[in-house]
């Protein structure tokens, strides 16, 4: 077994020894696991540039990632399964996703139990740094891994970055965001591009090279490697730049994968003398990833890299959550793992877990071939937001690209859409500014889909525990006509009271790096932009709220319209392009009129509350009828039934008190 040993820094109750109903008070554990793998083990071979990394006298490759553990403090009282949470960008996940706990911009604050449903239901809960380019903080997790040499030298080559400022500055790391930089071989390069552009799909500008320049401005390392870019005219706010540069000194990012595989396998498997203080309490491991991790899931599952070196399954359960069809540069040579453009990311297709034909490229494979090949087929949970569809990328999972048609779904695999929603769970009611200060063209979607999550995990246990089925895929289709292109229905909004409708959609894009990716190699950088996929989303209704997916009561009962879609606002520049093609698609939350007399006054098209419901009373009993048959169907948990509620009648009160404002 890889994990050499385990070091534990600290270990103490949590949230002040509460006790959680019958599982009574949990304790929090955090430290560091190592690991020593063998580089020439036909297992870890799917590891880009393993054969490249220093090895130890064993001639073995060693690194260590931070880990942290939330456990029933009796073992007895557990539930047998671990959640491990594929941490994002070094931050904790999962208490926000299925504890409720507000999201927050301080690393620092203490772990927050929530409404405490994971601890009340028995879950260990284990946090997984997995990144290598984590910037250094006690408050991260992260992964501390060794750099790729060949002969004695670290490796050259091209990286691609991409930058968007809401607002006029002059310079950018080499970096993807504030993560560790791959710094430049020097300062000239001749050959490196920087371009711009205002949408994803449009064709890029070329910037001259005397108008911006690679520099070092750290006064601790006066005279070292580039790692900054400048602009002398400035970053345009909304506009998009790619820069094209020569980098020395590529970490072997794809050790990411054997951490989350090797600390799982651990957990289930060894023994507590080999230091498995989970000993007997762990049967089964189910990973957890959201945005970047959902994508880091959808890459680790399709290089079949789950089964360790004894031949064991290590996760035998997936929720990739909010990834769409995209993946990322987790094993990849001069891989930034932060990066989620999927207009530059190198990997996209295969996008369905069966084999299909891409029509684009003529390749014919599907995303679970290798795990199918080995008989070893987690349970897998794709689940998405309104956003992903929007962003072109998301449809691509479930869509038979020769046909246009519906996709077969492996049998192991389930696929969720989360109707109405954005790519982050909102709260009602709406903000008109987000906490990083983004604004956009109208107050940000408000609907909290944790429910959902909820519901999902609970249905995913109880399939690897007993084999209880999990209820039916839900999402987008042909056979019920449900599924219609994004431009076609952008449309339809147009007539909306202060609504503005963007000219352009987003579609996902063929890019030919002009390499076998499965090599972790790319030679044509910028690549070579080539046609586009269709980019389908679900139809909508008279309210414009979405008629596919699971639909909570904000979309089958509205008192607003829900988008995943959100324009930029012109404060922060590109009104023309939606907010978030780095960090997630937000949407927007916009009240239906409250009267006839509000409809006719605004000329607005949909249908007023007053119409849908004559009473209050009327309002609640349909949501209640929405309530009650998600909890039959399983896309909810019968206790969140009040929750829910409350919430849809905040909603109908806040609505008819406010009214609509003149827009």
């Amino acid at each position: 077994m890889s994990v050499k040993y385990i070091e534990i820094s600290c270990q103490k109750p949590f949230a002040k020894g509460m006790s959680f109903g019958p599982v009574g008070p949990y304790e929090y554990i955090v430290g560091k696991v190592h690991f020593e793998i063998d580089p020439n083990h036909p297992k870890n071979l799917a590891v880009t540039d393993i054969g490249l990394a220093p090895t130890n006298r064993n001639g073995h490759v060693e690194f260590s990632s931070d880990f942290a553990v939330l456990r029933p403090q009796d073992p007895n009282n557990g539930r047998g399964s671990v959640l491990l949470d594929v941490v994002n960008r070094g931050r904790k996940t999962v208490l926000k996703s299925f504890n409720s706990v507000a999201d927050s911009d301080d690393i620092s604050a203490p772990l927050n139990a929530g409404n405490g449903f994971l601890m009340s239901h028995g879950y260990t809960v284990v946090f997984c740094g997995w990144q290598s380019d984590v910037p250094a903080s006690e408050h991260l997790l992260g992964l501390d891994g060794p750099e790729a040499y060949k002969g004695g030298r670290k490796l050259t080559g091209n990286v691609l970055n991409q930058y968007q400022s809401n607002e006029m500055v002059s310079m950018f790391p080499l970096a993807d965001r504030e993560h560790d930089t791959l710094d430049a071989v020097d300062i000239y390069q001749e050959h490196a591009q920087m371009t711009v552009r205002m949408h994803p799909n449009d064709p890029p500008i070329k910037i001259p090279r005397e108008g911006w320049d690679l520099i070092n401005l750290d006064d601790e390392e006066e005279g070292g490697p580039p790692n900054k870019v400048i602009i002398h005219d400035g970053f345009e706010p909304g506009k998009i730049y790619q820069l094209v540069y020569t980098a020395e000194g590529s970490r072997v990012v794809g050790l990411g994968f054997i951490a989350v595989r090797d600390l799982s396998s651990f957990l289930k498997y060894a023994r507590g003398e080999d230091g498995n203080f989970l000993e007997g309490s762990v049967e089964r491991v189910h990973a957890f990833g959201s945005s970047q991790t959902g994508r880091f899931l959808r890459q680790y599952i399709g290089t079949g890299i789950n089964i360790d070196e004894q031949g064991r399954q290590a996760v035998d359960g997936i929720i990739a959550h909010v990834g769409g069809g995209m993946r990322g540069e987790f094993n990849l040579r001069f891989g930034q793992p932060s990066k989620d453009v999927c207009y530059i990311i190198p990997e996209l297709f295969p996008f369905t877990s069966l084999p299909q034909t891409d029509p684009l490229t003529g390749k014919t494979m599907g995303l679970l071939d290798t795990v199918r090949g080995q008989g070893m087929v987690p349970k897998i949970m794709f689940t998405n937001s309104s956003a992903e569809y929007w962003r072109g990328d998301a449809a691509l999972i479930h869509t038979d690209l020769e046909d246009l048609g519906d996709a077969v779904e492996e049998p192991n695999v389930r696929i969720y859409h989360f109707a109405g929603t954005q790519h982050g769970t909102g709260s009602f009611p709406p903000n008109s500014v987000r906490a990083d200060g983004v604004k956009g063209n109208l107050p940000f979607n408000a609907v909290d889909y944790t429910p959902l999550l909820r519901a999902a995990l609970s249905n995913l246990d109880n399939w690897i525990r007993d084999g209880s089925a999990p209820p039916e895929s839900k999402h987008p289709n042909f056979s019920e006509c449900s599924a219609v292109d994004s431009l076609s229905l952008l449309t339809r909004f147009k007539e909306v009271p202060g609504v503005r409708v963007p000219s352009k959609v987003l579609n996902a894009m063929m890019l030919d790096y002009g390499s076998d990716l499965t090599k972790g190699r790319t030679t044509k950088l910028p690549p070579v932009e080539g046609k586009t996929y269709p980019a389908l989303v679900s139809d909508v209704d008279e309210t414009l709220n979405e008629i596919s997916g699971i639909r909570l009561p904000d979309i089958a009962v509205p008192v607003s319209t829900n988008t995943g879609w959100n324009p930029r606002h012109e404060d922060i520049g590109n009104k023309e392009l939606f907010i978030g093609i780095t960090g997630g698609l937000a949407g927007w939350s916009l009240p239906l009129p409250v009267t006839e007399k509000d409809k006719i006054k605004f000329e607005d098209p949909r249908p007023s509350i007053q119409s849908l419901y004559p009473t209050k009373g009327d309002y609640m009993e349909r949501v209640v009828c929405e309530i009650d048959r998600l909890i039959e169907e399983k896309y909810v948990l019968p206790e969140d039934k009040e929750m829910i509620k409350n919430q849809a009648e905040f909603r109908y009160d806040y609505v008819a008190k406010c009214g609509v404002d003149e827009r």
